[in-house]
């Protein structure tokens, strides 16, 4: 009872007497309880019972009978104390005026109606200019001064890579290679990482104080046509055949599709895919070419602040870095345009890192008060974050968000370890958990398209051989089956899209294998064709 959190101006001890029979005894319990109570009811009933042996026919009886002796010496305690206010008030020893401002005060601070709007932030403001002016005729201005940016940010990156290359050629020779040259190569790599780093927080000031300022220019406007037309002409001056043009055009990827309806009752759509590519290609903006790159940067742009965001899950080591790997080439990637919406991938990791290290000391504590509870492999999870505990482990992930990337707002960096590459996981491998894991964070954040590795590797080796694939491939697909079934109780059944990437070495052969699994473990909608009698 909440009321009893309250102490009272006065203190008593009372007695509570409980009468109860055991057979042909009757027994009589008799407890002094000061008041007012702040123990919890339950608590106090479950004392009484330890320490006088209650038996356990009458425990119910016993909590009754002790809630409602509470209750009424409590409302007793409250009604006397209220007679002594009033009768304080009616003989002058309390100040109405100073009470009635008490109360006032009180009501103001404590009602949601009295308090203070919460004052928007600078990222609230842009964001909702932002979603307003992409969706009008001002998008083409928004791309265009975006690509311009982008131009600049990919001369600094073609500058540093020929310098960094003209080192690598005047150290050929092995001899040559020593702790001096790494040095050397370290200070340039650093000082360049400066140099972008610094563009790209002049290009995020100057084009978010741009369109603050366009927005506000079209709202004062009389003859919005015009404007329109002023901001439709400006980007014809930017030359589109830069830095497209001279990039490399992939190969057409290979990919297959599919409609499914997946539940029991009320069956929900949902689109499957298919796709052998590289993981950073839907990263990249270099492989759809300069007019391809434009249409992706519109795609992704109009849907940045909606609810039908685009995911990708990486899979990366134990480490929150960017140091190694296929997270080294991700923030390669993501640093080749200006993200003038997010902070910068190392900033975003920074705070992941001080997150990581809150939850394992908070998860120590617990672990120190609770030892009973960690015994089912939570020691060898201590033992693997002891050296560093920032670092995660096996099935746990963390979230970087951008706006510069061709098909991605949100990448989900999945810890896995070398076990993926085993052939005997199961579905209760911290892999498989932790994709059921991301795929309840993308229905609770309006994701609804996610791509996610097929084989749960980014690359081929010598032990995946097709048996291996097949298996992996089905347990993988009948896993996010039965998570997309979950989905209905966790979103209500909202039709995504899911597409599963295989690696880009993979044979045709192993593609379309895999292509004949899909269809026979989800259910595939087929067309029906009805005909007419005549």
């Amino acid at each position: 009872m909440k009321r009893n959190k309250h102490r009272l101006s006065g203190e008593a001890e009372r007695e509570f007497v409980f009468e109860f029979r055991a057979g042909q005894q009757r027994s009589v319990l008799k407890v002094p309880l000061q008041f007012p109570v702040l123990d919890n009811i339950s608590d106090l009933h479950r004392r009484l019972v330890l320490l006088h042996n209650i038996p356990c026919f009458v425990e119910d009886e016993l909590k009754s009978a002790l809630s409602a002796f509470v209750e009424t010496n409590t409302i007793q305690d409250y009604e006397r104390e209220a007679e002594l206010a009033l009768t304080r008030l009616t003989t002058g020893e309390v100040d109405v005026n100073t009470l009635a401002n008490a109360w006032a005060k009180a009501y103001t601070e404590t009602s949601l109606e009295h308090a203070r709007p919460e004052e928007a932030s600078w990222d609230e403001d842009f964001a909702d200019v932002y979603h307003e002016l992409i969706h009008a005729p001002a998008s083409e201005t928004l791309l265009n001064l975006e690509h311009n940016y982008s131009v600049r940010v990919a001369e600094l990156i073609g500058e540093r890579d020929m310098e960094i290359k003209k080192l690598l050629e005047r150290d050929h020779d092995v001899n040559t290679v020593t702790s001096q040259h790494f040095k050397a190569r370290q200070v340039l790599e650093n000082r360049w990482a400066s140099e972008l780093k610094h563009v790209s927080e002049i290009q995020k000031k100057e084009y978010q104080e741009w369109v603050i300022k366009l927005h506000q220019d079209l709202h004062k406007s009389t003859n919005s046509s015009k404007i329109n037309e002023e901001i439709m002409m400006q980007p014809s001056q930017l030359d589109d055949s830069d830095p497209g043009a001279r990039l490399d055009e992939e190969q057409p990827l290979l990919e297959e599709s599919f409609t499914i309806h997946l539940g029991a009752q009320l069956k929900t759509m949902h689109n499957l895919r298919l796709v052998r590519a590289d993981v950073l290609d839907f990263c990249k903006h270099r492989r759809h070419g300069s007019r391809g790159a434009k249409l992706r940067r519109l795609q992704t742009a109009l849907s940045l602040y909606s609810s039908s965001l685009c995911g990708l899950v990486l899979l990366v080591d134990n480490r929150v870095s960017s140091f190694s790997g296929i997270k080294r080439d991700f923030a390669t990637v993501a640093v080749e345009c200006t993200d003038f919406h997010f902070p910068r991938v190392e900033e975003q990791l920074e705070v992941v890192q001080q997150a990581a290290i809150y939850a394992r000391a908070q998860r120590s504590r617990k672990q120190r008060e609770h030892p009973e509870v960690n015994r089912n492999g939570g020691e060898d999870k201590n033992k693997h974050l002891e050296r560093n505990p920032s670092n995660i482990v096996p099935g746990e992930f963390y979230i970087s968000r951008h706006s510069n990337l061709s098909e991605v707002h949100v990448v989900f960096h999945l810890c896995v370890d070398d076990s993926v590459r085993q052939s005997n996981i199961t579905a209760r491998d911290p892999a498989i958990m932790g994709l059921r894991n991301l795929l309840k964070v993308c229905c609770t954040h309006d994701v609804t398209n996610i791509s996610i590795p097929l084989l749960l590797v980014h690359s081929m080796s010598e032990e995946m051989t097709i048996p291996w694939c097949l298996k992996r491939a089905e347990l993988v697909f009948k896993c996010v089956k039965g998570f997309m079934m979950e989905m209905v109780s966790w979103d209500g059944g909202i039709s995504r899209t899911v597409q599963f990437m295989v690696p880009k070495t993979i044979s045709d052969e192993m593609f379309y294998q895999l292509s004949n699994m899909l269809p026979q473990i989800f259910r595939v909608s087929s067309t029906l064709t009805l005909t007419s009698k005549h």
